[in-house]
């Protein structure tokens, strides 16, 4: 504080030749000192009476010419030899003296000439040469101050009234001092108000708050339209300051001002590409993407931002909607400011999106037409160029007064264009993202079951939960397979790893059991060959890439379940290859995990597998499900088994609610670490009303004993449209087996969603389907036979085989 009072008070704008302060010397006709003023004893040391009497030029010498005379005691230097010469001021005298304690001191003068009678016949003012180009320093900063400071400096008084101002407010305020002077501050700018938080808002408010504390207030940013400059929003940075006389007595405040408004909009568009790279892209969304562009630039940018994409975007392709005809858009966001009537905007659809078109020879259709920026106005359109092609177009308008500041400068053209180039780039990536999710929720479709068939031998459900929220697909996966014979196949799996890369491989095995298991091969040869055909893969593989089979993640990953349900035996017969063994509840609610030997996994090799046969109670629940349901970070399997067993215990009427407890005990919130396959199947049972079987003896009269007993039950059955078909394909079947085959035969009818016919021998011989030429006997049996029916084939077991044919039912 004390350094403060010290500047104030070396802040002293009176001259150096003011008669208050300067050495004064009065001299008669004869320039004879007859006068010695104070000052001048304080700035020469030497007395009145050692000067009174004394001519002027005794003890004054010009620089410029050498003194003539040197008085006794010293007082007077004369020409100091060897020193540069000095240059005087301008307008006054410089001269050369000598303090009384012998040092040299160079004096400005002035003289002011007297009239009427008296000795007095001038007044002489001296001052040290250096003060004086002190003051004058000053003087030529006020002046400087007063008429070129780009600062505009203005006085108020204590009423608020402006009292004085420099040229550079009379250009601001559009008026010069005299037709402004006594006008308030708040008329100045009636609709301007300080927007630095925790200041007061107007101008008065502020100018009293100084004068009433003394406390400056500095960098104040006040905001309104300039008066020379209306319509246009200008922001300042103010300081204000109390203004007091010699006398410490208040007499008003002064203001400097500088306009920062270019400063501040190009700071506030940094500030706004900055806020765009932080928050538009956060999604790969394309409609989120353009909300998020929109949302940044109203209303610091513009007051209206609308968003158009062509419709191929938002189906993740890349079009061109460049070209002399504008396409239809689609409005994928819009948003506007309370300022901005947007009731008559072109193109504008009733709601926030919805297609789009423009007139032509709008600043859009021109834009669309050139692929280039179109600057109208106060309408400013962009394209999105992305890829080589246009996604669509963004139109920025701005509001007389609003936050874009009315019109589009060249730095808000090039602000608006790295904008959206930036968010184009984001559209982009989301429209990338959504080509890919398509393509990969296609492969889902294609690799996962969407919908199980319907059959007789079970009820089902199910759900899958891939790790890859991204792809949507995993490398688990479910099936159930219909078999002859009424029977079901079920089928879960897992693949290691997550992605395409594991969705593709799983969907090779998926694809494999499909093929193998309508052969009706027993659960445990049918890992067999599907380890043959990992193990070749992964050989492939390694073969191809210079690498060890055993390094391939396939090989060492891969896990699988298998199991073939008959429901007129009600037995399960089920193998597995490394995978989880399944759950089974029983109709009381008892659960039990069979101990079905676990296998290796699929690839490895050289090691069997082997099947477990269970007899289930019809209603028996069979859960099959991969690891990911069981076993997470912070719990082992045990636990996971656990609890699955307590939740199936408990039981539903619907498997499908039963589903949705599993997964919300198991996985809360539906998050995984793996992928995972969840398969819930309800056992049905085929009894004697849907079931005939009969043993013949391996004769030939055993092919009319099968006609008498086909046509009695499906007469029985209703289903007498279909008793000569039935008799002519179980005489044929029974026939060949009595040629070819070993006995005995067995002879089935299952009456289900179609009508299956089976004969049974003990035979390991299929037949086989040929054409017989003109001349043959026979041969012509089993080609009218697959004729007839809807499929046919042979399914093999210890005993021999089966031979199985499928006919539709009559309808109703």
């Amino acid at each position: 504080m004390s350094k403060v009072r010290k500047a104030s008070e070396d802040a002293d704008f009176r001259g150096p030749l003011d008669v208050m302060s300067a050495a004064t010397f009065v001299l008669d006709g004869q320039d004879v000192v007859i006068g010695w003023s104070p000052a001048a004893q304080e700035l020469l040391g030497y007395p009145p009476d050692e000067v009174i009497g004394r001519p002027v030029g005794a003890f004054l010498s010009s620089v410029a010419a050498p003194a003539a005379e040197v008085w006794p005691a010293g007082l007077i230097a004369a020409g100091a030899g060897g020193e540069p010469p000095i240059v005087p001021l301008p307008e006054h005298d410089l001269h050369l003296a000598v303090h009384r304690d012998g040092h040299r001191l160079y004096l400005v003068t002035a003289v002011c000439r007297l009239s009427g009678e008296g000795p007095a016949a001038q007044v002489l003012v001296a001052a040290d040469r250096e003060r004086l180009r002190d003051w004058e320093s000053r003087l030529a900063m006020l002046q400087g101050l007063a008429t070129q400071s780009p600062l505009g400096f203005a006085i108020y008084d204590t009423a608020f009234r402006l009292v004085w101002c420099n040229a550079a407010s009379e250009v601001e305020l559009g008026l010069p001092l005299e037709d402004v002077r006594g006008r308030l501050a708040e008329d100045l700018y009636p609709r301007g108000r300080f927007v630095t938080p925790g200041y007061p808002e107007t101008l008065h408010e502020v100018m009293r708050q100084v004068i009433e504390t003394g406390e400056p207030f500095l960098d104040l940013h006040f905001r309104g339209e300039q008066p020379s400059d209306p319509g246009k929003v200008h922001l300042w940075s103010c300081s204000y300051y109390r203004l007091e006389d010699t006398d410490g007595h208040v007499f008003g405040v002064c203001e400097d001002a500088f306009d920062i408004s270019d400063r501040y909009e190009a700071q506030r568009q940094v500030n706004l590409l900055v806020e765009a790279g932080r928050r538009v892209g956060s999604t790969l969304d394309v409609i989120v993407t353009a909300e998020e562009l929109a949302d940044v630039a109203v209303p610091e940018f513009a007051d209206l931002v609308q968003v158009d994409l062509a419709p191929a975007v938002l189906e993740g392709e890349l079009p061109d909607v460049t070209g002399p005809e504008a396409p239809e858009l689609i409005r994928a966001s819009s948003r506007s400011s309370a300022l901005l009537d947007t009731s008559h905007t072109p193109g504008a659809p009733s709601g926030a999106t919805g297609p789009v078109t423009y007139p032509y020879g709008s600043p859009q259709h021109r834009s669309l037409a050139s692929g280039g920026l179109v600057l109208e106005d106060d309408t400013l359109v962009v394209p999105l160029r992305a890829g080589g092609g246009a996604l669509g177009i963004v139109t920025f308008v701005r509001g007389p007064g609003g936050g874009g500041t009315g019109i589009f400068g060249r730095d808000a053209v090039a602000v608006a264009d790295e904008l959206v180039a930036r968010a184009a780039v984001s559209i982009d990536n989301a429209r990338r993202y959504t080509r890919e999710r398509s393509a990969s929720l296609a492969l889902q479709r294609q690799l996962l079951p969407q919908h199980l068939p319907s059959n007789s031998a079970v009820e089902v459900a199910h759900r899958y939960l891939p790790t890859d929220d991204l792809s949507g697909v995993g490398g688990d996966w479910f099936d159930v397979i219909p078999l002859s014979g009424t029977r079901v196949g079920l089928v879960v799996g897992d693949v290691v790893g997550h992605g395409l890369h594991a969705a593709a491989t799983m969907g090779r095995l998926r694809t494999t059991v499909r093929a193998l298991a309508p052969m009706d091969i027993p659960p445990d040869e049918l890992l067999r060959l599907l380890d043959d055909l990992v193990g070749q893969s992964a050989q492939d593989n390694a073969d191809a890439l210079g690498t060890l089979a055993g390094d391939d993640d396939v090989a060492a990953g891969a896990t699988c379940l298998y199991a073939v349900y008959d429901p007129v035996s009600r037995r399960c017969t089920m193998a597995r290859a490394g995978h989880l063994p399944p759950a089974v509840v029983e109709p009381g609610g008892r659960v039990s995990f069979p101990d079905l030997p676990a296998g290796p996994p699929l690839g490895l090799g050289g090691l069997p597998f082997e099947c477990l046969d269970v007899e289930l109670p019809a209603g028996s629940l069979l859960a099959l499900f991969t690891d990911g349901l069981v076993e997470a970070r912070d719990r082992d399997i045990d636990k996971g088994l656990e609890t699955l067993g307590r939740v199936l215990s408990e039981g539903t009427d619907s498997l499908e609610d039963l589903c949705d407890r599993v997964v919300s005990e198991l996985l809360p919130g539906g998050t995984t670490t793996d992928d995972t396959a969840l398969l819930l199947v309800r056992t049905r049972e085929l009894d004697d009303r849907r079931v005939a079987a009969w043993h013949l003896p391996a004769e030939p009269v055993a092919a009319g004993r099968a006609r008498e007993l086909v046509a009695g039950r499906l007469t029985e059955w209703g289903l007498d449209e279909l008793v000569f078909t039935t008799e002519l394909i179980a005489s044929e079947l029974v026939t060949n087996a009595v040629r070819h085959a070993e006995g005995p035969l067995h002879l089935r009818l299952i009456h289900d969603r179609t009508l299956v016919c089976e004969v049974a021998d003990a035979g390991h011989t299929a037949p086989h389907l040929r054409h017989s030429a003109d001349d043959d006997e026979g041969g012509r049996g089993l080609f009218i036979v697959a004729q007839l029916v809807v499929r046919w084939g042979t399914r093999y077991c210890k005993e021999g085989k089966a031979i199985w044919t499928e006919q539709s039912l009559p309808p109703g």
